[in-house]
């Protein structure tokens, strides 16, 4: 189950890291002008528009995402031991693809209307992400999952 446990951790930290590693090549493009910024500098119209559709998805996916992912914890610790691991690594990789999104197009929207709305809002999607950073200790408390050595110790 050890083995399992640390696939699993190690999976979630690619996931992880592929996350970050895209916000910040969206970034690197943009501020290397590979990505044209500014499209949309000059029309407050669309201005509006994109900062409106940034702040909505940042104020619904974010805490959807972390609320569907407890609800979601709780069932998963009614599974097996290998079939709640299983589901953990799947709910989590959705809950990280839901703040990725929210992450990514907040950048976009940032860079399109060079407003700092939708920096804020990517800032708002890269702090909730704290939250996805997967840790073997993590999914053996999450899960109730004691290993050989605690359960040596709490018989002593």
């Amino acid at each position: 189950m050890d083995k399992k446990i640390k696939a699993v951790t190690r999976i979630m930290q690619a996931q992880y890291g592929f996350y970050i590693g895209i916000a910040i090549l969206l970034v690197v493009l943009y501020q290397l002008d590979i990505i044209l910024e500014g499209a949309y500098a000059a029309n407050f119209g669309m201005q509006y528009i994109l900062e409106t559709i940034g702040i909505l998805t940042t104020i619904a996916l974010v805490p959807l995402s972390l609320k569907l992912f407890s609800v979601k914890l709780a069932k998963i610790k009614e599974s097996g031991a290998e079939e709640s691991l299983k589901l953990y690594q799947q709910w989590s990789t959705v809950r990280l693809m839901i703040i990725a999104l929210v992450t990514y197009l907040n950048i976009l929207i940032y860079y399109m209307t060079l407003n700092s709305i939708g920096g804020l809002c990517a800032l708002i999607g890269l702090t909730a992400s704290v939250f996805c950073l997967p840790g073997e200790k993590k999914i053996r408390e999450e899960l109730n999952l004691v290993t050989n050595n605690e359960e040596n110790k709490e018989e002593i």
